[in-house]
């Protein structure tokens, strides 16, 4: 039996200092409200009333991912207010894929020990992602787990929920030979990677987050790898109500090689030409200091290219300018082949 009565901050975990840390968070979260939102932060739940009026068919489509080891990358320089926003850029381009508008956006925060400074600033970067790309940031979890984290530590887990008419849901199965794949440029490694890219750049290489290569033109290594995730979806919702787009992919873990099958109809494969872009240098700095496979490169990373189209070959330029009109980086850069079911790179 213990001497002294024993608390749970004894135990390590301050509720004082997460009730200071939703005060702190509070208005940021506020500011992604739209009128569709009916609670306010600590509700139970959030509660959401969609106009559904506003649709023919409305589908909802949900999606859940993380950030990965990039985190170790925001602790290692401590910065924390761009992870939030990787994760919603990252969940948003997931349902966009398939044609979705997002409506919310929900997180899991889960840390060692608790420090409100930290939590406040991802919070920050989730409601700037929501922001601007029109979702509510309409609910959270942030847990203290002693003994399950070092106190360093933390980890960021997002849900997103979008809508789209199910007669404009864009699924791939219209691809045939012959259409074009169109290619929207990334902003760096996104949020995928970034276990071989620490193995790499910091163990193999000795480099730090504050290293600055020539090959970066000036910019740290930290800054480079902490650039966030692009969301593609103000550039590509309204061309979907334009131009007849038959399949989209995120590129994301997997990299060309697993992704872009997972909307090719099963008699056809995809050519991509990787002459006609350039990716940043930070991917030329990780295969050289790594000596890494090109294959295996392809097979991690996006390469540059973070988001592809596919429709047919009329479209394609159309489409091109548009998107470069929006501020995308946007080009030719593959063409759909009858073959089976997979990507080759030349």
């Amino acid at each position: 039996m213990a001497d002294q009565p024993i608390t749970y901050r004894d135990s390590g975990v301050d509720i004082d200092t997460m009730n200071e840390a939703v005060l702190q968070m509070r208005d940021h979260v506020r500011q992604t409200y739209t009128p569709e939102v009916l609670t306010d932060i600590g509700s139970f739940g959030g509660i959401f009333a969609l106009d559904w009026k506003s649709y023919d068919d409305p589908v909802l489509v949900s999606s859940i991912d993380g950030v990965g080891t990039k985190l170790k990358v925001a602790i290692m320089a401590g910065k924390h207010d761009t992870v939030g926003t990787d994760l919603v850029n990252h969940c948003v381009n997931d349902i966009l894929v398939q044609g979705a508008r997002p409506l919310f956006f929900m997180d899991y925060f889960a840390t060692g020990k608790l420090n409100a400074s930290i939590v406040v600033d991802v919070v920050k970067g989730l409601a700037n992602g929501c922001k601007a790309a029109g979702c509510a940031l309409l609910g959270g979890e942030t847990a203290e787990m002693p003994g399950m984290y070092s106190e360093d530590d933390y980890d960021l887990a997002g849900c997103i929920v979008g809508v789209v008419d199910r007669n404009k849901i864009v699924d791939g199965t219209s691809i045939q030979a012959g259409d074009a794949v169109v290619g929207l440029g990334s902003s760096g490694l996104h949020t995928n990677g970034f276990s071989l890219a620490r193995k790499v750049l910091f163990e193999e290489a000795g480099l730090s987050v504050h290293s600055t290569p020539d090959e970066l033109n000036g910019k740290t290594i930290g800054d480079t790898l902490l650039q966030p995730h692009r969301c593609y979806a103000k550039a590509v919702l309204p061309l979907l109500e334009e131009l007849p787009v038959k399949g989209m992919a995120h590129i994301t873990g997997g990299g060309f090689y697993e992704n872009i099958p997972r909307i090719l109809p099963v008699d056809c494969s995809v050519t991509l030409d990787r002459r006609l872009w350039t990716p940043p240098a930070i991917f030329e700095m990780i295969q050289k200091l790594g000596n890494v496979p090109e294959p295996e490169m392809y097979r991690t990373f996006n390469m540059g290219i973070g988001y592809i189209l596919i429709m047919e070959q009329a479209a394609a330029m159309e489409a091109i300018a548009r998107l470069t009109t929006a501020g995308e980086v946007a080009g030719l850069i593959g063409e759909v082949h009858r073959g089976v079911h997979e990507v080759d790179i030349i």
